[in-house]
C-alpha cells in the first residue's frame, strides 16, 4: 500500500470540561505534550483519569475548555479521516462482507469498486486475513474482528491512529497475538499511534513512551521512555528491564487512589460521545 504520512501532535495547557450545569466538572487539567511523527505513545492510568476523554479530543469530538491541540501545526477542530479511531468493541457492519467493511471509507469518497476492493484486500493481507474477504463479521473471532477494524481505519491513510483499549475484551493469548500484530503493522506504515490502556504490561511492551496520567482531573503525572529496541518479543517482556519498569509503574499507579465519584462521571460522560466516534 502507499505510504501513510504520520502526524506530529502537540497539546499546550489543554483542559477539558464534561457535563452540563451542576454536573459539570473538569476531566482534564492543563495537559501539555508533544508526540513526534511516527511515534507510538501509550496513555496509561486508572479508570476515570481522562484517557478516553483525551482521545476523544484528539479525534475532534470533544471540545476544549482551554489550551490548544494541533496536528502538524493545524488546530484540531472536528472529526477527520486523518485521525482514525479504533474502539474496544468493533463497529463493523454485520450485513457487509469483510472486504466491503474495510472498503467502506473509500466508497464514501467515491472511489470505484475495483480500486477500493483491491486496496481493501491489500490491507487484509497486511493484518493477516487473506482468505477471509468474503466472510461476514459474525463468523470471525474477536481478534479477527479487531483486525478488520484496524484495516478499515487504515484504508483512509490516517496521519494518526487513535486506539481506545482495542484489545481489552480479548483473552490473554489473543491479546498477546494482537499486540504483536499491531507492532508489525505499525512497522510497515509508521503512522503516529496514541494507544489508551490501563494495562501496564501492554503499555511497556508497545510504546516508545508511556504518559502516565493522574486521577480526575487528569494530568500527565510522568513520562516514561521505553528503552527496548524494536522489533520486540518475548525476550523483552521477560527481561529485568521490563520487570523494573513494571514495578515503577505499579508504584505510580498505587499512588493514584481512585476518586470514585469523579471516575464514574468521567466514564459515563465520555461514553455519551461514543456514538459520534463511529
Amino acid at each position: 500500500m502507499s505510504e501513510i504520512h504520520a502526524g506530529h501532535i502537540e497539546a499546550r495547557d489543554l483542559s477539558i470540561d464534561l457535563g452540563n450545569g451542576r454536573e459539570n466538572f473538569r476531566a482534564i487539567e492543563r495537559v501539555s505534550f508533544n508526540i513526534a511523527s511516527g511515534e507510538f505513545i501509550c496513555l496509561l492510568g486508572p479508570s476515570g483519569c481522562g484517557k478516553s476523554t483525551l482521545l476523544g479530543a484528539l479525534a475532534g469530538h470533544i471540545p476544549l475548555a482551554a489550551g490548544c491541540l494541533t496536528l502538524d501545526g493545524k488546530a484540531i477542530r472536528g472529526p477527520s479521516s486523518e485521525r482514525g479511531l479504533v474502539f474496544q468493541q468493533h463497529t463493523l457492519f454485520p450485513w457487509k462482507k469483510v472486504v466491503d467493511n474495510v472498503a467502506f471509507g473509500l466508497k464514501m469518497k467515491g472511489v470505484v469498486a475495483d480500486e477500493r476492493r483491491a486496496r481493501a484486500n491489500e490491507l487484509l493481507k497486511l493484518v493477516g486475513l487473506s482468505g477471509f474477504e468474503n466472510k461476514y463479521p459474525v463468523s470471525l473471532s474477536g481478534g479477527m474482528q479487531q483486525r478488520v477494524e484496524i484495516a478499515r481505519v487504515l484504508i483512509n491513510q490516517p496521519r494518526v491512529l487513535l486506539m481506545d483499549e482495542p484489545f481489552g475484551a480479548l483473552d490473554a493469548q489473543t491479546r498477546w497475538v494482537m499486540q504483536q500484530l499491531l507492532l508489525q503493522v505499525w512497522a510497515s506504515i509508521r503512522t503516529t499511534v496514541v494507544f489508551v490502556t490501563h494495562d501496564i504490561d501492554e503499555a511497556i511492551f508497545l510504546a516508545d513512551r508511556v504518559l502516565v496520567m493522574s486521577h480526575c482531573p487528569g494530568r500527565i503525572r510522568e513520562e516514561i521512555v521505553i528503552p527496548a529496541r524494536r522489533p520486540r518479543g518475548e525476550e523483552w517482556v521477560t527481561s529485568d528491564d521490563f520487570i523494573h519498569l513494571k514495578r515503577y509503574c505499579l508504584d505510580l499507579m498505587r499512588d493514584e487512589h481512585q476518586l470514585g465519584h469523579g471516575a464514574k462521571n468521567e466514564s459515563e460522560l465520555a461514553l455519551q460521545f461514543a456514538g459520534a466516534f463511529i
